[in-house]
Formats: structure tokens, sequence, C-alpha cells
């Protein structure tokens, strides 16, 4: 039986996964490339099976607690006139639907999955060596050590997939798009709302959760070209937004001057991963390693948290058989993935409309609202999709919840 696990990754779907195995009586190991938990990121979602996850792990309540739901969006010009409005109807697809900031449902799985568990920050893998009975871990600060078991949870460009599988372009499907997030004051007088503009190809926006802390800035545009994603630091790609972003209207000017103050920048491509399968030997992928869906279907997060409650649980079923485990999880996520990597094409033209006709089209969209039955199928097909698992009733439930939450 497995007992040693090695978890590359200490986003959300790391934490997740040690969180399951310390209950098992399983020794995780989680190593992180930052030299401490990442913090920044746009709001994310919690939805359909990711609620039930939560639940099982007793953090539900901690969720609801740190939420800080969207109750208003609104399209604006260039000269900040609303164009369309809209609320909780548009932006959630359930009631029991829950937006965090990233940070935030970093932070509460981090602080949940404590006892137990190892974290080596500052710290990366180097080099893998499989030999059936082991596998031998090299890192790029600390000595060699042995695991049983090796999991890449290290997101989109995940190292570990590299080193394992080969290399990224096998499995990335780019969507054409770049996102960029960053923190900056909240001068703008946002409540648990965003604002977006939009130029054909290129959209700018506003969110803040909470009026006395930090807003967020998103700018996405859509790319034929990837490499802008592998700029090679924080001052080259702050020079590539500016120029990017350079004559657009309404508050463009003043978020790009915010670029100077931020040491937070995201910027990176729009894609999926898409690969046949997600383990090779005692190597397993999980979270966006495996089967990044792309921000665009606002489930990576919830995909997160479902596959490492999934994997620890067929792990548990298996009684740490990895071979028999392994295959037990790819089947049963496999169909959720792809229905929630297939919600991401409609978020496209509504995020970063690719001319002024798509424009119109979801300004005019949003003003009708859940008069429209677009938008009532556009929100019922991320409901199935969120749910579209039955989750088992693990053994390890009972093992996680006795072992001191």
């Amino acid at each position: 039986m497995a007992r040693t696990v090695c978890i590359s990754g200490a986003g959300i779907a790391g934490p997740a996964l040690a969180y399951w195995l310390r209950g098992m009586g399983m020794r995780p190991t989680v190593i992180e490339r930052a030299p401490q938990l990442r913090t920044g990121g746009w709001a994310v979602d919690v939805r359909g099976a990711a609620i039930t996850v939560a639940e099982r792990m007793g953090l539900a309540e901690a969720f609801r607690a740190a939420s800080d739901n969207l109750r208003g969006l609104d399209l604006v010009d260039a000269r900040g006139r609303t164009r369309a409005a809209a609320g909780t109807e548009l932006t959630s697809s359930s009631p029991d639907d829950l937006e965090i900031r990233r940070t935030a449902l970093s932070r509460t799985v981090f602080d949940a999955a404590q006892d137990g568990v190892e974290y080596v920050f500052g710290d990366s893998v180097t080099a893998v060596g499989d030999d059936g009975d082991r596998v031998r871990v090299s890192f790029a600060e600390s000595a060699p050590r042995d695991f049983d078991l090796l999991v890449a949870a290290d997101g989109l460009h995940s190292n570990v997939r590299r080193l394992v599988f080969g290399p990224e372009e096998r499995y990335l499907r780019f969507l054409k798009a770049h996102v960029s997030i960053f923190d900056l004051p909240n001068r703008f007088g946002l409540d648990h709302k965003a604002v977006l503009h939009s130029d054909p190809g290129r959209t700018i926006g506003l969110y803040a959760g909470d009026p006395n802390g930090p807003a967020q800035a998103f700018l996405g545009f859509r790319s034929r070209a990837e490499a802008a994603s592998r700029l090679p630091d924080a001052a080259s790609r702050i020079r590539y937004l500016r120029a990017r972003y350079s004559g657009m209207g309404w508050r463009a000017p003043e978020i790009l001057d915010a670029l100077d103050g931020t040491d937070d920048l995201y910027f990176d491509s729009i894609a999926q991963v898409r690969m046949e399968g997600w383990s090779k030997g005692r190597t397993v992928l999980l979270g966006d390693a495996a089967h990044c869906p792309s921000p665009l279907s606002g489930q990576g997060s919830s995909l997160a948290l479902v596959g490492a409650y999934v994997l620890a649980g067929e792990l548990a079923a298996a009684g740490g058989d990895h071979r028999r485990a392994f295959p037990a999880y790819e089947e049963a996520m496999r169909g959720f993935v792809r229905r929630n990597q297939a919600i991401a094409t409609n978020g496209m033209p509504f995020l970063v409309p690719r001319d002024r006709v798509q424009i119109l089209l979801r300004d005019a969209a949003v003003r009708l609202g859940p008069r429209l039955p677009a938008l009532n199928r556009l929100s019922g097909g991320i409901r199935k999709a969120a749910n579209a698992i039955g989750l088992k009733d693990y053994p390890l439930t009972a093992s996680a919840a006795a072992s001191g939450r």
C-alpha cells in the first residue's frame, strides 16, 4: 500500500488532496516553487459537485464565509456609460453557487490541510525516476527523496507533466486568447460588482468583492500567437499590455498606469489541457495539470476540488494500490471533465467579443436577461456540467473527519 506521496503544487488541488490523504494515514509532502502560498487572482466559482465535496471536507461554511458573490455586472462603453447591466440571474447558475477570491479559497483549503502534511516552499521537482517499486524525486534545492507516489498538481504549465509525459505542446490546446489579472487599489467605489468594457478583440474590466479591499483588474484579448505568454519577465509583459491596450477608452489608461505598482501580475494564454491518460507508472496528474478547462469555463477550481476527492477516494477504495486506483480515478472523472471543458466555448463571445457585432449582441442579451431563452440555456448548461458526476461515498470520508476536523 502506498504510504508516502509527493504532491507538486500548493494551489488548490494539491492541498485538497493532502487533506484527504492524511486522513487515510498517508504522509503527503507538498512541494511548491513559490516561496510562500500564492496570492492574487480573479474570483473563482465553486459549483455543483464541488459544493458537495466542500461539505464532505467540513469546509462549506468556511467557503461561504469567504465568498464575495458578485451582485452585479455592468457593461460600459468608452465613455463609461452603462450599455447593459445584470444581477445574479446572469452571474450564477444556481443559488448554491459560491464566488470566492482565489486567494481566500486557496488559503482556506491550505489551512485545513496542515496536520500530518509536510510543506516545502521555494523548491521544485527537477527529475523523476520510477523503478516500478518507488519514485525517486530530485529537487532544485533539496536532496532527492523516494516516495510511493508522485502527484502533479502544478497547473496548466505543469513541470512534472513535462518531465514524465513530455513537452506541453503535445497537450495544450490554445484557445487564441490571453488573460492578465492583477490587484490595484479600489478607487472606483466597487462593491460586489464587476464592470467590463470591450473593443473588438479586447476587454478590460474591474471587480471588487469587498469595498474595503483591493480591486482586481482583468485584461483579456484575442490573439493568434501563443508566444505572448512566454515573455520572459514582468517588465516585458507590462510593455506588451500597454501596447495591446493603447488607445482604449473608459478607465483603461488608469488601469494600465497601475501596472507599475503591482507585484502579482498574472499573464498567460487561455488554453485547455487535453490528454488521453493522466497517469504513468506511479505518477498521476491532478487538476489543471491533467485537464485545465481554461478560465472561460469558470470550472477550474471546482474540477480541482472534485478531482482531489475522487483520486483520494479511489486510492482508499483500492487499499492504496495505484494500479487499480489511477484507472478508476480517470474513469470517474473523464466525462465530468469533458462536459466542463465543452462549456468554455460559450465564454469567449461574452468575455472577449470578436467584433462590434458580437459586442452589440452580447449587450442586448444581457439587457434582456432571464427573458432570453439562450441565456437560460447557457446557465442551464453550466449547471448540468457542474453536476455531471455521481460522487461515491468513499471510505476516506470518516477517516478524514476522525483525523482532526
